[in-house]
């Protein structure tokens, strides 16, 4: 980065950071601070919505995903726009009648205190081990900048989203949100433009999806029916829907953006702004991450995409077996470009049986060079036991330091901090209104009409949340891509959660003892299974769900009936 790149980078993160503080600087009421001023218009719902789930995760991790995998990731999203629509229908109404400031109220209005402090104690174990997650993914970002040690860089991108949360709460959240999605957009449309024009001559589009589609990059459905495959039309259909149900039906990071809504009109609109919007935009930045796959096809690949780490495995004793294994690489990557070059002009020809064995040929070249990747992190394992081999989400960034023209790297850069800023915040701000409504008052009901004291305390639990959330990021190692990581701890909880939630809406037979106990009997058997079963995470929200369900009526049908005398 130049200094043109810094100037772009700081000009767009601290005017964003500095209009949301400015904006919200008398923010001294708990209604504001904790859910904003109930104005918001559907428009500033939708966009924080999208932007709350949209974090540098999204862009920073997916286009990985959509190198190394493909776009089968897409069905991940299939059962959320059915999702939204339940949520409008069933959740969102009772939500705005009852004037609550968490979904959790809701609980103990409709079952008990204990049921209450249960479910908003699951949300916060998840969410704040998620926030980790969350704020793992800038420190990648600007430790390849910067070069960096990447607890130094969790530490302070954590320390800003602290300082700004604090400060205005969740107005600040929405009124940025809005800015930091018109960066973000910008910034992707810019990269995939820019991405096109370096093709090689001759190669646009079309040409560029039918390499991907050779080489297996382009299967967005597959209707296969193993349940140990993460990616399915079914895991999407059913997993998908009963995660999207919980994430923006129960999940208080996603509620506080829409209950706090002029009216229900605004907020219901809010979220099907997300239900028409959200897959296209996930298929377009997986799309993005397929043709990073074949731009790097035509160009010098790095063997391991994380440089940083490489660099200082390479300058370690293992050096000279790990630049061997590069060296093996580029001439296996250079045999590949040669298969490729090969397989599109038979293909343009119109030689079909020669367009087959060109093909055969190219992706078994792909597959070779894909094996001495695989030697190459067996290597980094063995030089270090530590040492992080989940290289898929520096792909994108690696892309963009190497390949873009200075500018525009610092405002992607700044489309990903940004990004950063707004989910981190928002999660934040919702396990502080967790913390404070549901635990600081339950606790402390005297306390209930000391606005300044509830005010100070949520800002209070916002930075405890804050630091919590950056120790889990320094001593949490990920082997899993960053995307998939915050839905797998994600789906071990919410599927327990939104069954709670489904027996007060549809069983209303059934009490708080009954659900309780219930909910923690399926929280179990999900955390066993987890350990124990080998399916896509996704069906863990619907076992969850349904386990919760089942035993709470179960436990109801065995519980005795009370007297005559012990109902008098």
């Amino acid at each position: 980065m130049n200094s043109l790149d810094w100037l772009v980078l700081l000009v767009t993160i601290i005017g964003i950071a500095a209009y949301g503080t400015w904006r919200t600087r008398h923010t001294d009421h708990l209604d504001t601070y904790l859910m904003g001023n109930r104005s918001t218009r559907w428009g500033t719902i939708g966009i924080s919505v999208m932007a709350t789930q949209a974090s540098a995760i999204t862009f920073l991790s997916i286009p990985g995903q959509g190198f190394e995998n493909g776009m089968g990731f897409v069905q991940n999203y299939f059962g959320l726009p059915l999702a939204l629509i339940i949520i409008c229908v069933v959740f969102l109404p009772i939500y705005r009648r009852l004037g609550v400031y968490t979904a959790y109220e809701y609980l103990g209005q409709r079952f008990d205190q204990k049921t209450r402090l249960l479910g908003a104690s699951l949300f916060l174990l998840q969410r704040g081990l998620a926030a980790g997650v969350t704020i793992y993914a800038p420190a990648i970002i600007l430790a390849s900048v910067l070069g960096w040690r990447l607890d130094l860089t969790i530490i302070s991108t954590g320390l800003v989203v602290i300082v700004y949360t604090v400060t205005g709460g969740s107005a600040a959240v929405s009124l940025t949100q809005k800015w930091q999605m018109g960066v973000i957009f910008a910034g992707m449309f810019t990269a995939f433009f820019i991405l096109l024009a370096r093709l090689p001559t001759g190669l646009g589009f079309s040409e560029a999806t039918h390499v991907a589609g050779a080489l297996g990059k382009l299967s967005a459905v597959d209707f296969s029916f193993d349940p140990s495959k993460r990616y399915t039309f079914w895991t999407g259909i059913f997993g998908g829907l009963f995660l999207s149900l919980s994430y923006f039906g129960t999940d208080q990071s996603q509620v506080s953006r829409y209950i706090g809504g002029a009216s229900l009109r605004d907020s219901r609109l809010g979220l099907m702004f997300n239900a028409v919007l959200k897959i296209p935009m996930q298929f377009g930045i997986l799309l993005l991450g397929v043709l990073v796959f074949v731009f790097y096809q035509f160009q010098p690949a790095p063997l391991f995409y994380n440089r940083v780490e490489w660099s200082h495995a390479t300058a370690g004793p293992a050096g000279d077996s790990l630049r061997a294994l590069e060296a093996k690489h580029a001439a296996l990557h250079q045999s590949k470009q040669s298969t490729i070059h090969t397989w599109l002009a038979v293909r343009t020809a119109g030689d079909d049986a020669g367009e087959r064995a060109a093909r055969t040929a190219m992706v078994e070249a792909n597959a070779a060079t894909e094996a001495v990747r695989q030697e190459a992190k067996a290597a980094l394992l063995a030089a270090n036991s530590r040492a992080p081999t989940k290289d898929s989400d520096y792909v994108f960034i690696g892309f963009i330091l190497e390949q873009l023209p200075h500018g525009v790297i610092g405002l992607l850069i700044a489309v990903m901090i940004a990004a950063a800023l707004g989910s981190k915040a928002s999660e934040l701000n919702a396990l502080a209104t967790t913390s404070t409504i549901d635990l600081w008052r339950h606790f402390r009901p005297l306390a209930a009409h000391d606005e300044a004291r509830n005010v100070r305390v949520a800002k209070w639990f916002t930075a405890v949340w804050g630091v919590i959330a950056i120790s889990f990021a320094l001593f949490a190692g990920f082997s899993e891509n960053l995307i998939e990581a915050i839905n797998i701890i994600g789906s071990i909880f919410y599927g327990v959660v939104l069954g709670l939630f489904l027996v007060a809406f549809f069983l209303p037979r059934v009490g708080g003892t009954s659900v309780f106990w219930a909910a923690l009997a399926a929280q179990t058997l999900v955390i066993v299974l987890y350990n124990t079963l080998s399916i896509s995470y996704l069906w863990y929200n619907l076992i969850g769900c349904a386990a919760c369900m089942l035993f709470s009526l179960g436990l109801e049908f065995l519980r005795p009936t009370p007297t005559a005398a012990a109902r008098a």
